[in-house]
């Protein structure tokens, strides 16, 4: 008997790809359960997985490992407040705001909505939020809502002063945002999965499919596409932007966000079918658009979650790039306008034309962190894996505790199948945060 086999049978069962994690993990987690089963050896502990769906779960726990906070890349929570804003519950009477966080892990993600949106105004009375993760240990502690200092990262943690009561065992969420969650053991893969479930106004699904291939990335995407409601908001992670866009999803333009809408029939007859180079460059698929509330422009690497409450202000379409060869150096505040246009056209999926803006302004100005870290997620986005890399980590010689260029770079190279280095990544990122709060 081969590790082979629970491989394949963890991809059959959860979708997970072990080359995106390394087969390293899978076999200590199969070890673990063989000692905790007193089993000794494979054959003898696959006998038991495929008779014991206890056993099953167990074995899906061991793999599982959760990494997450509150508040983790604010800009999506701060677009989702701001475009359901106390004016869509004005210009929606009657109607419920149904949102979906998958995985939600221990809850982090969904509280965090709920708390962006009350912040905002919104009247939380009329929100539901479907909260889905595999792990029932997870889950478990998500509705517990008690949480540890590593749940709460970056400088201002003004937050949690307002929703959470210090306890001994750590910060305890009120019941009143509990309230609104409903937490639910599920398999994005499984078949019939929410069968005859409501359409969601908006979904979260950041960071999961990279551990698919892509035959189960592709399933999985059709699966929420099915789930969201027509003019819906779908939020992935950076590097899973150019997956939606080949499947014939447009974004939704908001600033750092990594939001999609599902394009219109008629303004996107070839969906699914771009490859090569073009599934990058959206610009028809884009100008195809419906036209909807632009989302304020963010501040590129916030200290501290956005409070999402100032009012939307249309947001200029960025301009074409040219050639700057044959050009003197522009002034500076023209060079620092580079980064708002690359940034401005990776939101609208434009990812060549971005990572070409943050060349032009690497070549004018020299190094700096927010150029690095911004082309390194362009890159990973387009699947320029090398380049993201690379670019990610002189960004973190240039500021060593950059805590999102940290968590980037460690997921890339998990993804990649050295879990070992991105261990040493988010240990360093801990390292860190300690040493801030202090």
């Amino acid at each position: 008997m081969r590790l082979d086999g629970f491989q394949q049978w963890l991809k059959d069962t959860m979708g997970l790809d072990a080359s995106t994690i390394g087969p390293t993990l899978v076999e200590r987690a199969v070890q673990r359960r063989m000692t905790a089963c007193g089993r000794a050896g494979l054959v003898d502990y696959w006998q038991l997985l495929r008779d014991s769906a206890l056993e099953q779960q167990e074995l899906i726990e061991a793999v599982v490992v959760p990494e997450t906070w509150f508040f983790r890349d604010a800009q999506a929570f701060a677009t989702l407040a701001r475009h359901f804003d106390p004016l869509w519950a004005v210009t929606h009477p009657g109607e419920r705001l149904r949102l979906l966080s998958l995985p939600c892990s221990s809850g982090e993600e969904p509280y965090t909505m709920v708390m962006s949106l009350f912040e905002a105004g919104f009247p939380i009375e009329r929100l539901d939020i479907d909260a889905i993760d595999i792990s029932e240990q997870a889950l478990a502690k998500a509705r517990r809502g008690l949480y540890g200092n590593n749940s709460f990262r970056g400088g201002d943690l003004g937050f949690r002063d307002r929703h959470f009561q210090a306890e001994a065992g750590g910060w305890q969420l009120p019941a009143s945002i509990r309230a609104r969650v409903n937490f639910i053991q599920g398999n994005v893969l499984d078949l019939g999965f929410l069968p005859g479930e409501a359409r969601y106004d908006a979904i979260f699904c950041r960071n999961l499919l990279i551990y698919f291939d892509e035959p189960t990335q592709v399933r999985t995407v059709e699966i929420l596409a099915r789930l969201l409601k027509p003019e819906g908001l779908l939020y992935v992670g950076p590097s899973e932007a150019s997956l939606l866009l080949s499947r014939g999803m447009t974004s939704a333009q908001f600033p750092m966000a990594f939001a999609f809408r599902k394009a219109a029939p008629a303004s996107n007859p070839n969906a699914g079918m771009a490859s090569g180079a073009n599934k990058y460059v959206a610009d028809k698929r884009v100008a195809s658009e419906p036209t909807r509330r632009a989302a304020t422009p963010l501040a590129f690497t916030p200290a501290s979650p956005p409070r999402a409450s100032s009012p939307s202000r249309p947001k200029p379409a960025p301009p074409t790039l040219t050639s700057t060869s044959a050009k003197p150096a522009p002034a500076a505040a023209t060079q620092s306008s580079l980064l708002d246009t690359a940034q401005s056209l990776a939101d609208g999926g434009r990812f060549v034309e971005a990572a070409a803006a943050c060349e032009a302004y690497l070549q004018a100005q020299g190094p700096s962190v927010r150029a690095l870290y911004l082309s390194g997620l362009i890159h990973g986005a387009m699947g320029r894996d090398a380049q993201a890399e690379d670019h990610l980590r002189k960004a973190l010689y240039l500021d060593p505790c950059h805590e999102e260029a940290l968590m980037h770079l460690a997921l890339l190279l998990e993804t990649r199948g050295d879990a070992a280095a991105g261990r040493v990544l988010r240990l360093r990122a801990q390292r860190c945060r300690t040493a801030t709060s202090r």
